[in-house]
């Protein structure tokens, strides 16, 4: 199977400023497996949108949007399970 090209949004990198390291080291090796596989068990569809995803990490929720046309993963938002649906 052919892996899909993951993309950090800049929002990321400022939502990882405030995480510690060994939570932000599960963070980021689930995000290099969702070049592997963007449909791992456990990720659920976000309601209202085609192509949104969460993934949880502890108690941090990675976001994520799957392209399956282009093979593209876009994480856009990486935060605390209490923060991470308020705009």
């Amino acid at each position: 199977m052919a892996s899909y090209n993951t993309i950090l949004s800049n929002s990321v990198r400022q939502d990882v400023r405030g995480i510690e390291r060994i939570q932000l080291g599960r963070i980021m090796a689930e995000i290099r497996s969702l070049s592997e596989t963007p449909f791992p068990p456990g990720c659920k569809k976000l309601k209202g949108s085609r192509a949104s995803y969460r993934l949880r990490v502890g108690d941090y929720r990675i976001l994520y949007e799957v392209y399956t046309e282009t093979r593209t993963v876009i994480v856009y938002r990486i935060r605390h399970r209490k923060d991470v649906y308020q705009k």
